[in-house]
């Protein structure tokens, strides 16, 4: 057993921090000693070496809790999850490093691309073909056309800013086919339902709201 001392000594990780996560009940202690201190045992420790990793791409504690106790996931497909993510942010690491690489021979300039422009395009095809008709509809009538609207989708996704991100979902993802694959995937009709349900209780407490100053809270 160790105490939070030491599993903060050994990990990095303040003993502030660990008593926050026992307070959220994202990390408990193994159990208690007569005096009240928290005391941890190996598989505490490997808990926490989880949460480490899932921090290291900055996912909420809410979201990390949720999945530590998803009862669909087991240690074995967390730790896949994990693996997947930290492998897809080595490739990101990598393909920076040789950009800076080809900096100092003088030979490119840095490149965040994350998807390419065959890529995006298949991203809008999915994106136009899953969505509900009437949102579809209204994008159409903004932007005119559906290959106005499709210009404007890859000239905002093409860009640094855009791609920069994209290479943060992916990690999340962990890895390109498995962002694309989930992309291209039609959600369930009960997920759109809910998913509307909520579109349309926002619009509501909007609605509710517009005469309020735009500076208040």
């Amino acid at each position: 057993m160790r105490t939070v001392k030491e599993l903060s000594d050994l990990t990095g990780i303040s003993v502030r921090t660990l008593h926050y996560y026992d307070e959220i009940g994202l990390l408990t202690p193994t159990r208690k000693s007569e005096a009240g201190y928290r005391l941890y045992d190996d598989k505490a420790l490997e808990t926490l070496q989880q949460i480490l990793f899932f921090r290291e791409f900055d996912i909420p504690l809410k979201e990390i809790k949720s999945v530590m106790e998803n009862p669909a996931l087991d240690r074995t497909q967390i730790l896949q999850m994990q693996r997947k993510m930290l492998v897809a942010k080595k490739e990101r690491m990598e393909r920076l490093i040789a950009g800076i690489d080809d900096i100092l021979k003088g030979e490119n300039r840095m490149d965040f691309t994350i998807f390419n422009q065959t890529e995006l395009e298949e991203m809008f095809q999915a994106m136009i073909e899953h969505m509900p008709e009437e949102i579809r509809q209204t994008a159409i009538n903004e932007f005119g056309s559906v290959e106005q609207w499709k210009q404007h989708y890859l000239e905002v996704t093409s860009s640094e800013k855009m791609q920069k991100n994209y290479a943060k979902v992916v990690e999340w993802y962990g890895g390109k086919e498995e962002y694309l694959s989930v992309l291209k995937k039609p959600v369930s009709k009960e997920v759109a339902e809910s998913y509307n349900k909520r579109i349309e209780a926002i619009m509501q407490m909007l609605t509710a709201k517009r005469d309020c100053p735009v500076s208040s809270f």
